[in-house]
């Protein structure tokens, strides 16, 4: 993980909608929160703030560094939280452990996080050149580095169309399949550079690296995170209160439209009832202090 000390943290480290997330859940005194995606705890720090001594929030993610680290900044509030090195795709697995039936509140913050992209040994970015791994739960057995040199060429290119929405996909699956053949592909780099020889001419014409959606697709793949985001959309209605809120922040438009489909879903069964209609974007100034939250989008949905 990036070294920064415990200060550093606001600066470092800021969560997307923190305004929203305290205005639209509305936590208080004595409830508890169930968080997906605890990350660095940015949300769990303000959130925690409104709880009180007899609340409670159940901080769960699948990268063990973050979860160290969050622990490290919610030091605090250790009686009120309850770390969890889990994927919240076992939400009621999870709650059955803690012996906790409902909750008051469900926050899910999807995607990658600032800290696993921008450590240079866990292969998220192409920005390093570090071993194909990409793994957001480090005891997971199967990587990046299984995936690009393991699967046919038709299942890379389906990975690379279905999660990257990437259009040279077919070409790209082909080209892997071809550099492995001299021998495995075992860095970020060699990855981004395969893709740029299938795009020649590609790179200063468009807005964003000609690497970003394969690897966004393969990352997607490696973690099965639209799996997982299905799972506990199946599930999390469930445990939430009557009246009890979720909130869903998605980066892309996979994810997003997964979520608004659950929701409709929800509220055709008269489970749930949309709190706003149309997701919610990043206002300027939040973009100005942190430009990559301009591709986020809030929903919130609430228990009927």
């Amino acid at each position: 993980m990036p070294e920064f000390s415990v200060k550093d943290w606001n600066q470092y480290h800021q969560p997307v909608f923190s305004k929203e997330i305290i205005e639209y859940l509305d936590p208080k005194s004595g409830q508890v929160f169930f968080d997906g995606t605890l990350g660095l705890g940015g949300h769990a720090s303000e959130i925690l703030e409104k709880l009180g001594p007899k609340g409670k929030y159940i901080g769960v993610d699948q990268d063990q560094s973050a979860l160290e680290l969050a622990k490290e900044r919610l030091n605090k509030y250790t009686d009120l939280c309850c770390f969890v090195h889990d994927n919240f795709r076992n939400i009621g697995r999870i709650l059955k452990k803690l012996d906790i039936d409902t909750v008051d509140g469900i926050i899910l913050d999807l995607g990658v996080s600032s800290v696993q992209v921008d450590d240079e040994h866990r292969g998220f970015s192409f920005r390093f050149d570090a071993s194909l791994d990409m793994r957001m739960n480090q005891k997971q057995k199967r990587s990046c580095y299984d995936i690009v040199n393991t699967l046919s060429e038709d299942e890379l290119a389906q990975i690379i169309k279905e999660y990257g929405e990437e259009r040279f996909s077919k070409r790209i699956a082909r080209r892997i399949v071809l550099e492995r053949s001299k021998g495995a592909i075992e860095s970020t780099k060699q990855l981004a550079d395969i893709v740029l020889k299938v795009q020649p001419g590609q790179k200063n014409r468009q807005r964003i690296h000609p690497a970003t959606r394969t690897f966004q697709a393969l990352r997607i793949a490696v973690n099965e995170e639209l799996v997982s985001l299905k799972e506990v959309l199946d599930e999390c209605t469930a445990y939430l209160k009557v009246g009890a809120r979720i909130a869903v922040i998605s980066f892309h438009s996979l994810e997003d439209r997964i979520v608004k489909h659950k929701f409709r879903e929800c509220v055709k069964e008269k489970k749930l009832k949309l709190i706003v209609k149309k997701p919610i974007r990043p206002h300027q100034d939040e973009l100005d202090i942190n430009p990559r939250a301009r591709s986020a989008k809030l929903r919130i949905a609430e228990r009927i």
